[in-house]
């Protein structure tokens, strides 16, 4: 094989876990090779020293570790695609919500090594949080490969792999639930006549303190609350509000329908 890595599709999500390899120097752009639909981006690739694959058939045959990094509902053909090419030693890398390893070896006539990646946006800045999983008949030193790759860009927890789904909004869809979050406090700032940078910089700044004191104080999340909130205080009363307003049950349903609609994609 003459390629360590091969993406196929290089859009967002795969830009960041390329830049993330490459800024840490574990992989050079040359033994990186890709493949997208896109020629106008390969080719700003290609003059970046990045090797380039006329079609996803040759860039299989080339890689020991492929990553599918394509929109779920473009797995069948792209797997009917590739299957010609697939050996017994390459080892396949998704990170596609819903897509399962069973619907992955079916389609490629092959039980395959393969790889479940969950990771998030934050990648795009290096600080990342990726969910991975183990499908046999992938190796333990073939399987620390993909995690250091995914430690490049962030932080990776390995989980089992009948709970990828679960996963999901904790980790995959969770930063978007954030922002909703911020957007709702600082509009509300602003309406108040905050500045809006203002406003965003205090809600982050705090947001990230936060998560801080989750990770490293060694307190529950509820003794952390109580810290915040005094008797009849501020807090208390912010905290009634989300409390009489279904605050919670609307979480819950949010954590439920995310799940859900996983599994529905992967039909």
């Amino acid at each position: 094989m003459e390629y360590t890595i091969g993406f196929i599709g290089t859009g967002n999500m795969a830009g960041a876990i390329i830049n993330g390899i490459v800024a840490s120097h574990m992989i050079s752009p040359s033994q990186i090779a890709l493949y997208d639909i896109n020629k106008e981006k390969l080719e700003s690739y290609r003059s970046q020293g990045f090797a380039v694959c006329k079609s996803i058939e040759a860039l299989v045959s080339q890689c020991k570790n492929v990553v599918l990094s394509i929109k779920p509902q473009n797995f069948t053909d792209v797997l009917a695609q590739i299957r010609p090419a697939v050996n017994k030693e390459t080892v396949f890398i998704s990170i596609a919500a819903g897509i399962s390893a069973q619907f992955i070896k079916e389609n490629l006539g092959y039980d395959v090594k393969l790889v479940r990646v969950m990771p998030n946006t934050p990648l795009l800045l290096g600080c990342g949080s990726s969910a991975i999983s183990k499908i046999d008949p992938v190796t333990e030193e073939e399987f620390s490969f993909v995690k250091k790759i995914f430690a490049c860009a962030g932080q990776v927890e390995t989980i089992d792999s009948e709970k990828m789904n679960e996963v999901i909004p904790l980790n995959g869809s969770s930063p978007a639930y954030i922002y909703l979050f911020a957007k709702v406090f600082v509009d509300r700032a602003v309406s108040l006549g905050f500045d809006a940078d203002t406003a965003n910089r205090l809600f982050c700044n705090t947001l990230i303190g936060s998560a801080k004191m989750m990770l490293e104080s060694g307190k529950t999340h509820q003794e952390l609350i109580d810290m915040v909130t005094s008797p009849g205080g501020t807090t208390f009363a912010g905290l009634k509000a989300l409390e009489e307003n279904n605050f919670n049950k609307a979480l819950i349903q949010c954590f439920d329908d995310t799940i859900k609609r996983t599994y529905e994609l992967g039909q």
